[in-house]
C-alpha cells in the first residue's frame, strides 16, 4: 500500500491589480469603483448598439414636430439646408411617412416610374426596397409590410417584409429627370400608403410639403445627454423585444432600462450614463472620421473613402459576423440602411465617397478655401454631384448663401465639352466661379459627399477618380 500524497498549499501568484483587494477580496474602494467601470462599459456598448434606434426616433419627430400624423400623413420636400437630416441630398425629392402597424398590414403602392423607396424598423433595420431597387423595379408595384408576430397568409400580388417592430419608416425619392423638380415630386404624391383592410377602397395619406419649412429629424439635442436614454426607454417600453438583440437587452437591464419597468436612475447612473453618451457619441465620431481602416479608402492615391464599408449588407454582416466599426461609421453620419444603399455595381444604385481631409491629409477647415478638380465626363449613368455638411450636425452646411450642394443636373449641366471642371468650397465668393461655389463657415469643419448615380465602369476600375480639395492661398 502506498504512501498517502502530501497536499502542498501553493499561494496563488497575483499580478498587479487594477482595483485593491484584501486576502483575495475586493475592498470597498474596489468593489465601487469596479461596479462604475462596469456600468459605464455597459452603457458606452449599449449606446453605440442602439443609436440607430435613437436615431430613428428623430426622424420620426420630424414627421410629428410639423404636423404629419402616423398612418395619415407623409411629408415631401426638395430637401435644402433648412432640413436637417443626417447628410440628406439636394439631388432628389424626398418623401417619409410613419406607419404604425399595430392594427395589420399595411400597403405601399408604388406607381410606375424612376421611384428609389425602402422600409426600415424602428432600428432602422431593412425590410423592403421598392422602386428602382425593388422587385419590379421602375414597374412599381404594391408592397406589403407585415407586423411583428404576423401569422396570416398574405395575399397574392404583393411584394411582402415583415417588421420586427410596430412602428416602420417609409422614405422615398424621386429622380428629377432632366433636373425636372416639379415631376419628381408630382412622382412622390401618386405614392399610396394604406391598410391592407381598406385595398378595395383606400383612402389617401394626406401629402404635407415642408420644402420651405425647417424640420429637424436627427437626434442631436439628445445624443450627449440624458435624454438619449429617456428616448431608448420609450422606444423599448413601447416596441416588442427582438430576438436577436436579446444580450443587449441585457446590457440596458443592467442599467435600470427595461420594457414594462419605469425609468429612475438615481444620481450615480445619471452621472454614469451622461458620461457614456458623450464617450459613445465621440467614439462614433471618430468611427465616421478618423477611422484607420485601409478599406475606407475608395483608391490608394486619394483621400476619398467610402461612406459605407460594408458592400450589399444592410445589417453590416460579414462572414465573421457583425462590423461593428462599419455600423458605427455609418449611422454617426447618415440615416436608414437597404442592400441597394451599399451596392457597388455598374449601373446599380449610387455609390458614396466621403471626403473630409485635404491633399495633404488634414481636416478641411471652413475658414480655408480649396479647390476640387473632376474630371469630365463623371462616370454617371444617370447624374452626380458634390454635397457639403457641417461636421457637428452631419446635415447640409447652414449659411447666407443657402446652398450646399453642385449638381450635375442643375449648377453643372453647362460644362460642355470640357476634361474637367473646378468646384470651390471657402468662406469667401471666388468671383469668376461663385456658380461653382459651396459656401463654409470660419470656425467649423465640414465634409463633403461625392455621389454617382447609375454608376459606370471607370468608377470601379481606376480609370476615373475625383481630385483631392487643394487649398487655395
Amino acid at each position: 500500500m502506498s504512501a498517502p500524497t502530501e497536499i502542498v498549499q501553493r499561494k496563488p501568484q497575483r499580478g498587479a491589480t487594477l482595483y485593491p483587494f484584501e486576502h483575495g477580496f475586493p475592498t470597498k474602494e474596489a468593489t465601487e469603483r469596479a461596479r462604475d467601470d462596469a456600468d459605464f462599459q455597459r452603457a458606452v456598448t449599449a449606446y453605440r448598439f442602439w443609436y440607430p434606434t435613437v436615431s430613428c426616433e428623430g426622424m420620426f419627430n420630424a414627421n410629428t414636430s410639423i404636423g404629419a400624423r402616423d398612418n395619415e400623413s407623409m411629408i415631401v420636400m426638395s430637401a435644402g439646408p433648412r432640413q436637417v437630416f443626417f447628410t440628406p441630398n439636394s439631388d432628389t425629392p424626398y418623401a417619409a411617412a410613419i406607419v404604425d402597424l399595430k392594427d395589420g398590414p399595411y400597403v405601399v403602392e408604388m406607381p410606375p416610374g424612376q421611384l428609389v423607396g425602402l422600409v426600415d424598423d424602428h432600428h432602422q433595420g431593412w425590410i423592403l426596397d421598392m422602386g428602382l431597387p425593388g422587385p419590379a423595379g421602375a414597374k412599381g408595384g404594391k408592397h406589403l409590410i407585415l407586423p411583428p408576430g404576423y401569422k396570416g397568409k398574405p395575399p397574392d400580388g404583393y411584394f411582402t417584409g415583415q417588421s420586427s417592430s410596430s412602428k416602420v419608416f417609409v422614405a422615398l425619392r424621386s429622380l428629377p429627370i432632366k433636373g425636372n423638380v416639379t415631376a419628381a415630386l408630382g412622382s412622390l404624391r401618386a405614392v399610396k400608403i394604406y391598410p391592407l383592410a381598406d385595398a378595395d377602397n383606400p383612402k389617401p395619406m394626406k401629402m404635407i410639403d415642408v420644402t420651405e419649412k425647417a424640420v429637424d429629424g436627427t437626434c442631436l439635442r439628445w445624443e450627449d445627454n440624458l435624454l438619449y436614454w429617456e428616448k431608448l426607454h420609450e422606444v423599448i417600453d413601447a416596441e416588442p423585444l427582438v430576438a436577436k438583440f436579446l444580450p443587449m437587452y441585457g446590457e440596458l437591464a443592467a442599467l435600470g432600462i427595461q420594457k414594462g419597468k419605469p425609468f429612475a436612475p438615481d444620481a450615480r447612473m445619471k452621472r454614469i450614463l451622461e458620461k457614456a453618451a458623450k464617450a459613445g457619441r465621440d467614439q462614433m465620431l471618430v468611427s465616421a472620421f478618423a477611422s484607420a481602416r485601409p478599406d475606407r479608402l475608395a483608391w490608394n492615391d486619394r483621400k476619398w473613402e467610402w461612406a459605407g464599408l460594408v458592400p450589399e449588407s444592410a445589417d453590416f454582416e460579414t462572414e465573421s459576423g457583425i462590423d461593428l466599426e462599419a455600423r458605427d461609421r455609418w449611422f454617426a453620419q447618415a440615416i436608414v440602411t437597404s442592400p441597394a444603399m451599399f451596392c457597388r455595381s455598374i449601373g446599380a444604385g449610387s455609390l458614396y465617397w466621403l471626403g473630409d481631409r485635404d491633399a495633404k491629409g488634414a481636416f478641411v477647415n471652413g475658414a480655408k478655401t480649396y479647390k476640387l478638380n473632376v474630371p469630365l465626363p463623371v462616370p454617371a449613368g444617370l447624374f452626380w454631384s458634390v454635397t457639403v455638411y457641417d461636421a457637428e450636425t452631419r446635415s447640409e452646411v447652414q449659411t447666407p448663401q443657402d446652398k450646399a450642394a453642385l449638381r450635375s443636373l442643375f449648377e453643372l449641366k453647362d460644362t460642355g465639352k470640357a476634361k474637367s471642371v473646378d468646384l470651390y468650397f471657402g468662406p469667401k465668393s471666388p468671383g469668376t466661379y461663385e456658380s461653382r461655389w459651396i459656401q463654409t463657415i470660419p470656425g467649423k469643419g465640414w465634409f463633403s459627399y461625392f455621389r454617382v448615380y447609375g454608376p459606370e465602369e471607370p468608377a470601379f476600375d481606376g480609370s476615373w477618380k475625383p481630385g483631392d480639395f487643394e487649398e487655395v492661398k
